[in-house]
């Protein structure tokens, strides 16, 4: 009988798409020597670090903010700072490394700007420095005998929900000399600690928590996938010891308990881009 442990496990998170937030720039919001600019909106607590967002001027005029880009719209990664001020960046690892010369350069446009900028997720990453993790599912019995037909059919047989708890050695930026995320972005528990206390764009992410994950591809895996939100995170410090950070989560809507190989997407050259059918739905690498 085989006995597969812990450390064949893990956890990816996909970050949630947003609604819409308004933002205006004006002339001298930029700083093209920083390729930095702040909106007249503060942006702390609604985008972070990493964050994939679209950006789009709300009239359909080209957005004269990305040097040589003479398009209506953008997409790509920000950085945010500490005073709400934003960088643009090509990669997720760019733009939670921040570097100025790593960003995308800008231009000062003299006449006031009208965009919109949303978060958008299409693509995992894995959790990084994750000690353990539970995941709990439970059905609960619902009286069904004061409602109608309909949804006795779709209740009688309970409402199954999930939750879990995710301990992890806090960590909340990248050590450039760390071979493991030199080459690949991974996400931290700081983003999970982060999503606790966003207001604008909500605490929530897909996951996917695997039970057992071979590195064998013809070696099927299992894990869950749901959609979930953060409803607590603690940090614990204690002297001359690692700093740890518990984080608590809810699933909402459906989730699954699958076995097989986890589905990949097709990307470009650039290893971000999707390459999309005609219909402009992703293309999954068994197609």
């Amino acid at each position: 009988m085989t006995v597969y442990l812990g450390d064949s496990g893990g956890v990816e998170l996909m970050r949630s798409a947003g609604s819409a937030a308004a933002m205006t720039i004006l002339d001298g919001d930029v700083s093209v020597e920083k390729r930095r600019f702040s909106p007249q909106e503060d942006m702390l607590g609604t985008f972070i670090s990493g964050d994939q967002v679209d950006i789009e001027s709300v009239d359909g005029s080209n957005l004269h903010l990305v040097a040589g880009h003479d398009f209506s719209d953008w997409w790509g990664f920000v950085f945010v700072d500490a005073l709400g001020g934003i960088r643009l960046f090509d990669s997720f690892k760019k733009a939670v490394e921040g570097q100025r010369d790593q960003a995308i350069e800008l231009v000062n446009w003299p006449d006031r700007q009208n965009l919109t900028i949303r978060t958008r997720g299409d693509s995992f990453t894995s959790l990084a420095k994750i000690t353990s993790y539970d995941f709990t599912t439970e059905r609960e019995t619902v009286n069904t005998t004061i409602l109608g037909s309909q949804f006795v059919q779709q209740y009688e047989a309970g409402l199954i929900s999930g939750q879990g708890t995710i301990d992890c050695f806090w960590e909340h930026r990248y050590q450039l000399c760390d071979p493991d995320v030199c080459d690949g972005g991974v996400e931290f528990s700081s983003y999970l600690a982060q999503l606790c206390i966003r207001l604008t764009q909500g605490a929530d992410f897909f996951g996917r928590f695997f039970v057992y994950r071979d590195s064998d591809p013809g070696i099927n895996s299992v894990w869950y996938e749901a959609e979930c939100i953060v409803t607590s995170a603690s940090i614990s410090v204690g002297a001359n010891e690692a700093i740890t950070s518990t984080i608590q989560f809810v699933t909402t809507g459906q989730f699954k308990l699958l076995t097989g190989i986890p589905p990949a997407y097709l990307l470009q050259e650039d290893g971000i881009s999707l390459i999309l059918k005609e219909d402009g739905s992703r293309i999954i690498v068994s197609e």
